[in-house]
Order: structure tokens, then sequence, then C-alpha cells
């Protein structure tokens, strides 16, 4: 009896752990970074670079589609939690033409970038005037 009650409470704290560990884990999803040339910028929790896609403002999210996604990939979190500098309210989550869901920042939809190899590279910046990293100082949402 006595190894059965043990075993119940080593199961209920592993749980409560596991809770409590994927609670910090989402409130640590989206961090910001500084770089030079860029300021200061968001990235998820492993600190890879997340990116805007400028078609997505008139397209209304969802302009990368097909082969676009290989080099693109979508970000999703279920709970972003909020980074200094940013408000819990400038995230959301949209749901794709594809069905995939896809988080936002202020309305954009966020994206990685294959050509990132290590955290904290930006080689997605500028892509073909049209990606860019996410500068909370400088994106605007939606008109």
């Amino acid at each position: 009896m006595d190894t059965r009650k043990n075993l119940r409470m080593i199961a209920a704290a592993a749980v409560l752990l596991l809770a409590f560990g994927t609670a910090v884990l989402a409130a640590d999803a989206l961090q910001l970074k500084t770089k030079a040339g860029i300021g200061s910028y968001l990235v998820d929790g492993k600190g890879m670079t997340l990116y805007v896609f400028l078609k997505d403002k008139t397209e209304k999210g969802g302009a990368c589609a097909g082969p676009c996604l290989e080099k693109w990939p979508v970000f999703f979190v279920e709970k972003t939690g909020a980074p200094a500098g940013t408000d819990a309210k400038d995230f959301g989550v949209i749901t794709r033409a594809d069905g995939k869901k896809q988080t936002t920042f202020r309305g954009w939809p966020l994206y990685y970038f294959s050509g990132d190899k290590a955290a904290g590279d930006t080689n997605g910046q500028g892509v073909k005037d049209a990606w860019y990293v996410v500068t909370p100082a400088k994106i605007q949402p939606y008109f």
C-alpha cells in the first residue's frame, strides 16, 4: 500500500512539474534581442529570429504558401507570453487557408527563415525587399 501511495504522489508531482515547466516555457516562448543595424527584434524561445512578409499586409496573412513555406516556415506557439517591450494583446493566432495555425504580431503572421542556422542569425532581413525581422518599435498593424 505504501508503495502505491508513494508512486501516486510521485506521479502527481511529475504532472505538476510538467505543467509548471510547460507554463514557464510558454511564457518564455518569445524574447527580444538586440543587434547592431537592426535594433530590438523578436525571436523564439531558442533565439531564432522571426520575420514578417510585406505581402501579408494586403493579403491579410497567408501570402506565403506552397513552395514559399519551404524557405519561410510558419511560426506557431499556443501561448506566446509577451516579452518586455511588447503587450500580450499584440499577439494572436490565425488559421491559414491550408488549415495550419500561425502566430501573429500586431496582425502580421510570423515566419522563420530557412537560411538562419543559429540563434541570432538574421539572414532573411530585407530578402527581396519583402521579408523583414520583426522590430516591435517599427512594425505597424494593418490599416
